[in-house]
């Protein structure tokens, strides 16, 4: 922050097991609360968690902190027990569900995102769909989904046959994109015509970039230097993947 830095992001593999190791045991919620202190610092982020290590602790510490943005990512990786205990996920999906609600419950405005594996060895059409249908019944601002393919060294590679061939794991793959994209269109259509704080990054194509606490794209055309500022963008134009607007010079930071 000193070096002029506004927004700072907390990594790890499980950045939610944070202070498991340590004497006395404190969590991610307690570091939260002191970072949430310093002086100059506008936004704090954290990722990845993991479901097995959330806490309502830690769910309503971020929805009490200022600082601490309003975006969560938490990979729920499959729809299905069965694919999830192969996984060894150490959780269910009824787990899962409740922990949605909760974040939902506690923060109105909260941004989710997801992590979606598609063709884990033996996943049936029926396993596929449940996915599917979580997906769509859930509505994540962005879900980030891959095919799965074996790491050396894992459980999975030793154990499991990668038995899905690589066209249906692409067919599994293109179908929840398009759903996707159709779900982000309707949650970023409802800020068209809102005002919305963003952390400026730079510039793309002419055009100021830069991120809401919710961690949308925008963009926004002036001749003014806002690098690194935070400005209130109106928004005037929705996509799926990003949002365009106009800078409100009497409210600029």
């Amino acid at each position: 922050v000193h070096r002029g830095a506004k927004e700072v992001t907390l990594l790890g593999q499980n950045v939610d097991s944070y202070g498991h190791d340590l004497p006395d045991k404190p969590d991610l919620a307690d570091l939260l609360d002191e970072l949430n202190t310093i002086a100059g610092l506008a936004r704090l982020r954290f990722l990845t968690n993991h479901p097995k290590d959330m806490s309502t602790k830690l769910i309503e510490t971020v929805a009490r902190l200022d600082k601490v943005c309003k975006q969560i990512n938490l990979p729920v990786q499959s729809g299905n027990n069965d694919i999830l205990k192969a996984m060894r996920r150490g959780y269910t999906v009824e787990h899962y569900r409740r922990l949605i609600a909760e974040l939902h419950s506690n923060i109105p405005d909260i941004a989710l995102s997801t992590d979606v594996i598609v063709g884990f060895p033996s996943e049936s059409e029926d396993q596929f769909q449940q996915t599917l249908s979580l997906l769509s019944e859930l509505k994540f601002d962005t879900v980030h989904v891959a095919a799965y393919s074996p790491r050396p060294g894992s459980i999975a590679s030793r154990e499991l046959e990668d038995n899905i061939p690589a066209t249906e794991k692409k067919r599994r793959l293109n179908m929840i994109e398009q759903l996707q994209e159709g779900i982000a269109a309707e949650i970023n259509t409802r800020l068209l015509g809102t005002t919305i704080e963003v952390l400026v990054e730079g510039q793309q194509k002419g055009k100021w970039q830069g991120r809401t606490g919710s961690g949308k794209l925008v963009f926004f055309s002036n001749n003014g230097d806002y690098l690194e500022q935070l400005v209130n963008i109106r928004i005037e134009q929705t996509s799926p993947w990003s949002l365009q607007g106009k800078i409100k010079l009497s409210n600029t930071n």
